[in-house]
Formats: C-alpha cells, sequence, structure tokens
C-alpha cells in the first residue's frame, strides 16, 4: 500500500518549505544530503513530485 498521496506537486512541496523558512540555499543542501545518502530515492522522490526528467537530470547533477 502507498502511503504518499499522488497528487502533491512540485510547488506544494516548495511551499512547505518556504513556510518553514527554507530559501533556495537549505533547499539545495537538503537535496545535496538527499543525493549524498540515497541517490536513487532522491531520484524516485523527484519522480513522484511530477518534475520533468530533464529537470530532475539538472538537480542531481547540481547535487554531486
Amino acid at each position: 500500500m502507498n502511503i504518499y498521496k499522488k497528487h502533491i506537486t512540485k510547488d506544494e512541496w516548495v511551499a512547505m518549505y518556504e513556510e518553514m523558512g527554507w530559501d533556495g540555499e537549505k533547499r539545495l543542501q537538503w537535496h545535496r544530503l538527499f543525493e549524498a545518502r540515497h541517490p536513487e530515492g532522491h531520484e524516485g522522490f523527484m519522480e513522484w513530485l511530477g518534475i520533468p526528467p530533464k529537470e530532475i537530470a539538472e538537480i542531481r547533477a547540481e547535487c554531486r
């Protein structure tokens, strides 16, 4: 059973980060940590958010 809703978007996720006070640098730090520790999970998470493959590749490249 998948516990995640399928309709959460990247924009909704970013809005939650912004509510917590996470600026662009803090979000990049989070992405880098996720990519370093769980690269396949990081990619899968971004796919779940509906991020296009080209953008996923760009984010992952920036995080390495």
